[in-house]
């Protein structure tokens, strides 16, 4: 029997809420994720695909530990085998899991960007480090002296990434790192996420780009309206054996594939009640699918359905 190696980050039944006000100044409490499990072992990049709103971004300020305060984590997250308490987040933040932020807002305006890519270490040593991410990254040295107002789009997100790469973490979160980047760069970038995974460490892409994550990523999580609809081997996208009505429909939306879109909206997590959280735009819906959906295991992946769209019929509860 095989041994299975222990991922280096396993999250299991993730639900977070944000408390709002509602009408006459009572409280409540909305859902943007609910039941997400995924884990990624060392030598894996592991994408989270969706669209925009369906609570992906939401995932790795979960696992860094930086939610708004307004908001309340359910679940476990777990880092090499360690259970993540507020102070080992806080202790590995940045360090042992680093974050390619989405958003460029994360660089200090007033502080030069090769002095952010250094971080407080800003010895000659660490100063070459960071020329030489510049370089592979097409950015020329005289950028290191600039501010983050001085730069395109495009170069703030290559610097981001290297901010990320010069720790040289355990666990690499990309949120949407390849956007507003040129084609060139986003392959470069990611060829690196891959010889960072083949050094042992794990690699989580969060991304909307679901033709970049099949030829990148090893296995790909589908994400819809806060929950996990279906996790498959990226293979299982370009032979056609995928097990969720969403993933094929997503798949086939693609320019590449039969370019048909998906009819409807994505409903926001808080709005979907018990039930499969796709229901209301399947074409295989019944009345199955307004009770709870169990995210079971079924021919070498997971997915959150009843139907078993031509799929062998034994499968257990993931």
């Amino acid at each position: 029997m095989c041994e299975v190696k222990q991922p280096i980050v396993e999250i299991q039944h993730l639900s977070v809420t944000f408390r709002q006000y509602a009408e006459a100044f009572s409280q409540q409490w909305v859902s943007a994720i609910n039941d997400l499990s995924v884990e990624v072992h060392a030598g894996e990049i592991v994408a989270v695909v969706g669209s925009s709103g369906s609570g992906k971004s939401l995932l790795a300020h979960a696992i860094l530990g930086i939610l708004p305060e307004n908001s309340q984590k359910e679940g476990t997250i777990c880092f090499d085998g360690e259970c993540l308490t507020e102070e080992k987040t806080e202790q590995y933040r940045g360090k042992k899991i680093a974050l390619v932020p989405q958003n460029v807002t994360y660089l200090d305006p007033l502080m030069k960007v090769g002095r952010q890519v250094r971080g407080q270490k800003n010895s000659p040593e660490r100063k070459d480090m960071q020329r030489k991410l510049f370089l592979k990254y097409g950015l020329p040295e005289e950028v290191e002296d600039f501010y983050p107002h001085e730069c395109s789009g495009g170069m703030l997100r290559r610097i981001l990434l290297c901010t990320a790469l010069i720790e040289r973490p355990r666990l690499l979160i990309a949120d949407e790192p390849t956007t507003g980047v040129e084609q060139a760069l986003a392959v470069q970038a990611m060829q690196d996420f891959r010889a960072f995974a083949k050094e042992g460490n794990g690699v989580l892409f969060i991304t909307h780009d679901l033709d970049m994550a099949v030829k990148t990523a090893d296995r790909i999580v589908v994400f819809y309206a806060g929950t996990t609809l279906e996790e498959a081997n990226a293979r299982d996208f370009k032979e056609e054996k995928l097990r969720h009505p969403y993933t094929r429909a997503l798949w086939q939306a693609l320019p590449g594939n039969a370019f048909v879109s998906v009819p409807g909206r994505q409903p926001l997590a808080a709005s979907v009640g018990e039930g499969c959280v796709y229901r209301s735009r399947c074409p295989f819906a019944d009345a199955k699918c307004e009770g709870k959906i169990p995210f079971r295991s079924i021919d070498g992946g997971k997915v959150r359905c009843v139907k078993n769209l031509g799929y062998n019929e034994r499968s257990t509860l993931a």
